[in-house]
C-alpha cells in the first residue's frame, strides 16, 4: 500500500470522506446541523473539498440516508445504495439523481474509477422508519483501492464479521445518538474492539458517535454522547495493541498507513 495514498476524514456521525488511488468518497452524508429532533452538538458542518466521486450509503434510515444532505450532492454523482432505495430518492430527490443510483446486495460490488465497493453484510434494522414501509438491507462497504477500508455502517456483531478481513482500515461505529443502543444492531466500544478484531484490521477509526443528540436531552447520559471514542481507543490499546488507532475529533484527518 501507498503510505500516502490513503486519507479519511471524520465528519462526526457515519460521515467520512475517504481519497484512496485519487477516488473521493463520502459516506452516509449528514452534512446539516439538525436532523428532526437530532442537533449537531460537536464539531463544525462538513465542508466537502470537492464533489466526491460516489456516495456510499449504508441503509435507509434518515440519519444515514438524509435526503437535505444528498441535495447537497451533484446528481452526476453515482449513489451505491441498498436494493430498495432508488425508488425513494426518486420520489424526494427526482429522476436526475436516481439515474446515477447503483443498488447493491451484500455480496455485489461496482466500479469507481479504479476503486472497487463491494456490498457486505451488517446486523442492522433495514426500514426507513416505523412511519414508513420502504425497506432494504443494512450493508456495509468493502473499498478496495490503495488499502482495504471496512466502512461498517451501522451495525451489530454478526458471524460473518472475521471473513471480512483481513482490512488496512475499519471505520466502526461504537455510539449512537441517544441514551440507549439495541444491542444486536448497535455496536457500544466494546463491540467496535471486538468488531476490529474479528476484521483484522490494522487501522480503526470510531465513528457514530458524539455528534448529533436528541434536543432538551443533553444532561441525559452525557457519557454516551462524550466517551464511546476514548472508551474504545482504550481498549483497542488493551487488548489490540497492534492496531493504531486514530481518535479524531470531527473535521479531523488520517493518512492510512502512515509511519
Amino acid at each position: 500500500m501507498d503510505s500516502a495514498a490513503v486519507t479519511a476524514t471524520w465528519w462526526g456521525h457515519a460521515t467520512v470522506w475517504l481519497e484512496d488511488s485519487g477516488v473521493r468518497l463520502l459516506t452516509d452524508p449528514l452534512l446539516g446541523d439538525r436532523l428532526a429532533h437530532l442537533r449537531r452538538m460537536r464539531g463544525p458542518r462538513p465542508v466537502l473539498p470537492c464533489p466526491p466521486d460516489a456516495v456510499l450509503v449504508s441503509h435507509l434510515h434518515a440519519d444515514h440516508l438524509d435526503i437535505p444532505s444528498l441535495r447537497r450532492i451533484p446528481p452526476d454523482t453515482v449513489f451505491v445504495v441498498p436494493r430498495g432505495a432508488t425508488g425513494l430518492i426518486h420520489r424526494r430527490l427526482g429522476g436526475h439523481y436516481s439515474g446515477n443510483c447503483v443498488e447493491l446486495a451484500a455480496g455485489e460490488e461496482t466500479k469507481i474509477k479504479d476503486v472497487t465497493v463491494r456490498a457486505v453484510p451488517a446486523a442492522h434494522d433495514g426500514g426507513r422508519g416505523p412511519w414508513s414501509r420502504l425497506r432494504g438491507d443494512a450493508l456495509g462497504f468493502l473499498i478496495e483501492g490503495s488499502a482495504r477500508t471496512w466502512f461498517a455502517g451501522d451495525t451489530g456483531l454478526f458471524d460473518g464479521m472475521s471473513l471480512l478481513g483481513p482490512v488496512d482500515l475499519a471505520l466502526v461505529p461504537v455510539g449512537g445518538w441517544g441514551p440507549s443502543l439495541h444491542p444486536a444492531q448497535h455496536l457500544d466500544p466494546a463491540g467496535g474492539a471486538e468488531a476490529v478484531r474479528r476484521a483484522g484490521a490494522a487501522e480503526a477509526i470510531p465513528i457514530h458517535y458524539g455528534t448529533f443528540w436528541p434536543v432538551g436531552m443533553g444532561r441525559v447520559r452525557p457519557h454516551m454522547f462524550h466517551s464511546p471514542g476514548t472508551e474504545f481507543a482504550r481498549l483497542t490499546g488493551e487488548l489490540l495493541p497492534d492496531v493504531r488507532t486514530h481518535l479524531l475529533a470531527p473535521g479531523e484527518s488520517a493518512e492510512i498507513g502512515a509511519s
